[in-house]
């Protein structure tokens, strides 16, 4: 096989097996809605990371894994303002997602210009 074909057919693997187990993990936390956030994110980043390890060696994993830190940091302000907006004023939901997503993207560019700049 070509190596990129063995790439590929290893994210399937792991990140079947990883899914998998964070399935096993959101059915036994209630409520079961709580399920979702352990399927899909933290299956594809392990992949990735493995895989970008075997590649490119540990100082690329590093710089990847705290952009992945970074991304994760700042979704969780945005939905942490777009939950207290719904609540809140009761606008609707694709809305309130709409107007605060700069919130996203200005707390991931503040995170990269403090920590991941060079």
């Amino acid at each position: 096989m070509h190596g990129n074909a063995l790439d590929l057919l290893a994210r399937f693997l792991i990140g079947g097996t990883v899914v998998i187990l964070f399935s096993i993990i959101g059915d036994v936390f209630k409520p079961k809605s709580l399920g979702g956030i352990f399927a899909a994110a933290p299956t594809i980043a392990l992949a990735s990371i493995s895989l970008t390890a075997h590649q490119h060696g540990n100082a690329y994993v590093s710089l990847e894994a705290r952009s992945m830190i970074v991304g994760a940091l700042a979704f969780f302000v945005y939905a942490c303002a777009v939950s207290f907006i719904l609540m809140r004023f009761r606008p609707r939901s694709l809305v309130a997602a709409g107007a605060l997503s700069p919130i996203w993207f200005g707390v991931a560019a503040a995170l990269w210009a403090i920590w991941l700049r060079k």
